[in-house]
C-alpha cells in the first residue's frame, strides 16, 4: 500500500513539472515560474505533511524520489561553481576588466561584508532584546540532547583554532585540490589562486605578448563554454525549486516550530530589518532598490529554499552580471567572498541573538553598552574566519559564544526550527553578497547603469 501511495505522489509532482514546462513553451517569464513553483511546491508538501506526517515511511520514501530533482539540481549547481569563480576571475584579467581598481575592489567588497555584518550584529541585539528572549526557558528534548553532544565535540576543533590559523585556512596549498571544494575554504582559495593566475598573465603579456595571447583566446573558449553549461543547468531552477520547497513543507515540525514561534518571528525580523538596511545602502549610491529586489528575487528565492549559498553562487553572479550590470570580475569576487565571509545572516545576526539570549546564565547584564559593543567586535572579527572550521551558522555561533565564554547548548536546543530559519539565513547572504557587489561596481565605476535601470530580468 505504502508503495501506490509513493507511485501516487511522485506521478503528482511530475503532472506539477508537465505544468511547468507548459508555462515554459508558452514563454511565462522565469521569474514567474518560479514563483509558481514555490506555491505550489508549499501546497503540495503541506499537504503530504498533513495526510502522512513527517517521519512516515510514504513521506520518507516520497522524499528520497523528489531529492533526485531537488538535491540533484543543487549537486549540478555545485558541480559548476569551482570552474566558473576560476575561469570567471581569470577572464577578468585577460579583458583587462579587474586590472586597474584590482585592490580597491578587494577592500571595497570585504569592507562591505564586514561592515553590513557588524550592522546585522546590532539588528540580531535589538531583535532579542526588544523580544526578551531568554535562552534558559528553552527546554531540550532527545533530538536536542544528542544535537548538543555532537556540538562539544565539534566546539573542540573551533576552540583549538586562532583567528590567524582560520585566515590561514583560506590561502591554496593545493589548489587542484581546492577546485573540488574539498575544504570549506576551498572557494576564496580558488579565487586567490586564480588571481595569482591573471596577475602572472599581466606579466607574460608584456614580455611574451604572443603567448599571452593564446593564453586569453583559451581562457574566453573556456569561459563561453562555462557560461552555457551555466545557463543550461538555471534552466531547470523551477524544476529544482518545486521538488526542495515541497520536501522542506512536508518534513518540517510544526508543533515544535509552534513552540518556539517567539525566535523564529523575532529572528525573521531581524532578517527583514537588515535587509532594509541593504536596499537603503544601494539607495545610497543612487540605484533603484526596487529593481534591486525585483530583479533579484529569484534568486533569493532559490537561496532561501535550497539553504545553499554555495549552490546559489551561479544565480548570484548571473544575476549580478545580466540583471545588475555588474562587471564580471567584481561579481565573482563578492559571490565567492561573499560565501565565506561577512554573511549577514548566518554570521551576524544568529550568533548575536544567541548571545544576548544566553547571557543572563552567565551572570552577564545583555543590555550593558561595553558587552554589546564587544560582542559586535567580536561577531564582525569571527565572521572573517568562520570558513576556516566550516559549518555555517553553526559554527559561527560556537565561535562566537566560546569567545564570549557563553553557554553554547543553546545551539542545539534550536535544532527543530534551524532548518526554517536556515532559510532566511541564507537568503539574507546571497542578498549581502550582491549588494556588495553591486556596491562596489557603482564606487568604482563599472557599473552597467542602463543594465540595473532596465525592468526586465534576463532569461537563463
Amino acid at each position: 500500500m505504502n508503495t501506490i501511495l509513493i507511485i501516487l505522489n511522485v506521478a503528482i509532482i511530475l503532472l506539477l513539472m508537465f505544468g511547468l514546462f507548459m508555462m515554459q513553451n508558452k514563454h511565462v517569464s522565469f521569474s514567474k515560474r518560479v514563483f509558481t513553483a514555490l506555491g505550489i511546491g508549499l501546497v503540495f508538501g503541506f499537504i503530504i505533511n498533513l495526510i502522512y506526517g513527517t517521519s512516515s515511511e510514504v513521506t520518507t520514501g516520497t522524499m528520497d524520489w523528489f531529492s533526485i530533482v531537488g538535491s540533484g539540481y543543487v549537486k549540478l549547481l555545485q558541480m559548476i561553481v569551482m570552474p566558473l569563480v576560476f575561469i570567471s576571475i581569470v577572464g577578468a584579467f585577460t579583458k583587462l576588466k579587474l586590472t586597474k581598481n584590482i585592490g580597491k575592489i578587494s577592500f571595497l567588497v570585504i569592507g562591505i561584508l564586514l561592515g553590513t555584518t557588524a550592522i546585522s550584529a546590532a539588528i540580531g541585539i535589538g531583535a532579542s532584546l526588544g523580544f526578551d528572549l531568554d535562552g534558559i526557558q528553552i527546554t531540550a528534548g532527545d533530538a536536542e540532547n544528542a544535537r548538543n553532544v555532537e556540538l562539544e565535540e565539534r566546539l573542540v576543533t573551533v576552540e583549538s583554532m586562532t583567528v590567524p590559523q582560520q585566515i590561514l585556512q583560506m590561502f591554496p596549498g593545493n589548489p587542484f585540490a581546492d577546485l573540488t571544494g574539498a575544504r570549506p575554504t576551498s572557494t576564496i582559495a580558488v579565487v586567490i589562486f586564480a588571481a595569482f593566475i591573471g596577475i602572472a598573465y599581466l606579466g607574460v603579456k608584456r614580455k611574451e605578448p604572443e603567448h599571452a595571447e593564446l593564453f586569453a583566446k583559451i581562457i574566453d573558449t573556456l569561459y563561453s563554454i562555462t557560461m552555457r553549461v551555466v545557463t543550461l543547468i538555471l534552466r531547470l531552477t523551477p524544476y529544482g525549486i518545486l521538488a526542495i520547497i515541497t520536501k522542506v513543507a512536508a518534513t518540517s515540525n510544526y508543533e515544535a516550530i509552534a513552540k518556539l514561534g517567539k525566535f523564529v518571528i523575532a529572528s525573521y525580523v531581524a532578517l527583514i530589518a537588515m535587509f532594509i538596511v541593504q536596499l537603503l545602502l544601494i539607495s545610497l549610491v543612487k540605484l533603484s532598490p526596487m529593481n534591486f529586489v525585483k530583479k533579484g528575487l529569484p534568486t533569493l528565492t532559490f537561496a532561501f529554499t535550497s539553504r545553499s549559498s554555495a549552490g546559489t553562487l551561479p544565480l548570484t553572479i548571473k544575476t549580478q552580471t545580466k540583471d545588475f550590470g555588474v562587471s564580471e570580475g567584481i561579481a565573482n569576487f563578492a559571490g565567492s567572498f561573499g560565501l565565506t565571509i561577512g554573511q549577514n545572516g548566518c554570521a551576524g545576526i544568529y550568533p548575536a541573538m544567541l548571545a544576548v539570549m544566553v547571557a543572563p546564565a552567565a551572570g552577564i547584564d545583555p543590555t550593558s553598552p561595553s558587552f554589546i559593543a564587544t560582542l559586535i567586535l567580536v561577531v564582525t572579527i569571527s565572521s572573517f574566519g568562520v570558513a576556516g572550521v566550516g559549518g555555517g551558522a553553526t559554527f559561527a555561533a560556537l565561535i562566537v559564544l566560546s569567545v564570549m565564554n557563553l553557554p553554547v547548548a543553546i545551539v542545539g536546543l534550536l535544532i527543530s526550527v534551524e532548518p526554517l530559519i536556515d532559510m532566511g539565513r541564507t537568503a539574507l547572504n546571497v542578498s549581502g553578497a550582491m549588494t556588495s557587489g553591486v556596491i562596489t561596481s557603482r564606487l568604482t565605476g563599472e557599473l552597467e547603469a542602463e543594465v540595473y535601470q532596465q525592468p526586465q530580468i534576463v532569461e537563463a
